[in-house]
C-alpha cells in the first residue's frame, strides 16, 4: 500500500497532506476534514485503516496547524478552509470523493457539500452540528451537569479571563472526561494533536470555551438548507458525544437519505474510543453507497 505526503501551495500559503493507498475500481476517495477550528489530523489516524479496502485515505493539515503554514495576520473566516478544501480538491485531481468531517471538520463538510463544487458520492458526519446557537445550548447543559464545584470553577475562571490556570484546566479535565474521550490514558493521536493544534484559530473562529461562540463562526446556521443535501449521509456519534441527542437529531431530520448510527461507549472522539465499531461502521457504509450505484 502506498503512502505519499505533500505540500498544496495556493494563495501564497502551504497546506500539508497525507495521501494513504492505491485506490482501485469503484473505491471512491475518502477526504478526512478534522475538528478544531485549529486541531490537527493525528486524532482521526485511525481512519487510515479504511485504505485496506482499496481506496485512498486523503487527510490534511488545515491551515494554521500541524504542518501546515501559519500565517500571521490572517482573517480567520470559514471562506478560507473552503477555499483551501476546493484547491486541495483541484491540485489533487478528487474529482469524486466521499467526504468524512468530525466536529468543525462536519460544519466544514456541510458548507462544501453546499457549495456546489460537487462530485459528492457521500456524506460522513462524525460528532457534528448544523447550528452553533443549537450547540451552545446543548453543551451548556452538559456544563450544568457536572458537579456544582466545578462549575463554578469554571464560571469564575472565564469571567476573570483566567483560562490558562491550572486549577481552570484541571475542572474542564472532569468535562472532557465525560464528554471528549472516554477511553481513560490519553491515546498518543491526542498527545500529537494538543502539541500541533492552534488555540488562536479556536479562538478566533469560535472562542475561549466550548458553550460561548464568539468568534467568527458565531451565529452560524445551515439548518435552512439542510433539504438541499441529496447524497447519502451517515450521522455517527457518542453516545456521551457534546453532539448530542438534540443536535444530531437536527441533522437527522433535515437531510434526505440519512442514517445515524450511535456508539454507546463513545463521546466526541469516537474513533478513538471504539476504534473498530468505528471503522466497521463508516467502511460499511463506504461500501454500500458505492454498490448501490
Amino acid at each position: 500500500m502506498t503512502e505519499r505526503e505533500g505540500r498544496l501551495e495556493w494563495r501564497g500559503h502551504g497546506t500539508w497532506y497525507r495521501v494513504v493507498g492505491d485506490g482501485g475500481p469503484g473505491r471512491d476517495p475518502l477526504v478526512c476534514l478534522h475538528g478544531g477550528p485549529g486541531s490537527s489530523h493525528n486524532y482521526f489516524v485511525r481512519l487510515e485503516r479504511l485504505a485496506e479496502q482499496g481506496r485512498q485515505v486523503v487527510m490534511y493539515d488545515q491551515l494554521g496547524c500541524g504542518r501546515s503554514d501559519r500565517p500571521d495576520g490572517m482573517d480567520w473566516t470559514l471562506q478560507v478552509f473552503l477555499d483551501e478544501l476546493a484547491e486541495l480538491r483541484t491540485q489533487l485531481g478528487l474529482e469524486r470523493i466521499h467526504l468524512l468531517g468530525t466536529s468543525w471538520g462536519g460544519m466544514l463538510a456541510l458548507e462544501h457539500a453546499l457549495s456546489g463544487y460537487g462530485g459528492l458520492r457521500s456524506l460522513v458526519l462524525s460528532s457534528t452540528l448544523a447550528s452553533a446557537e443549537e450547540w451552545e445550548v446543548e453543551v451548556g447543559r452538559l456544563k450544568s451537569e457536572l458537579p456544582p464545584d466545578v462549575v463554578e470553577t469554571l464560571d469564575r475562571h472565564e469571567q476573570a479571563g483566567t483560562i490558562d490556570d491550572p486549577e481552570y484546566r484541571d475542572a474542564m479535565r472532569v468535562f472532557d472526561d465525560r464528554h471528549f474521550y472516554r477511553g481513560g490514558e490519553e491515546p498518543p493521536e491526542l498527545e500529537r494533536m494538543a502539541a500541533e493544534r492552534a488555540p488562536e484559530v479556536y479562538r478566533a473562529m469560535w472562542g475561549v470555551n466550548e458553550w460561548t461562540v464568539t468568534g467568527s463562526l458565531r451565529g452560524w446556521d445551515v439548518r435552512p438548507r439542510l433539504h438541499e443535501l441529496h447524497v447519502p449521509t451517515l450521522v455517527i456519534r457518542g453516545r456521551h458525544d457534546l453532539s448530542t441527542d438534540s443536535i444530531s437529531r437536527t441533522l437527522v431530520e433535515g437531510i434526505p437519505n440519512t442514517r445515524e448510527v450511535v456508539l454507546e461507549e463513545s463521546s466526541h472522539t469516537p474513533v478513538l474510543e471504539e476504534t473498530d465499531r468505528y471503522l466497521d461502521v463508516v467502511g460499511g457504509f463506504l461500501l454500500e453507497v458505492e454498490g448501490a450505484s
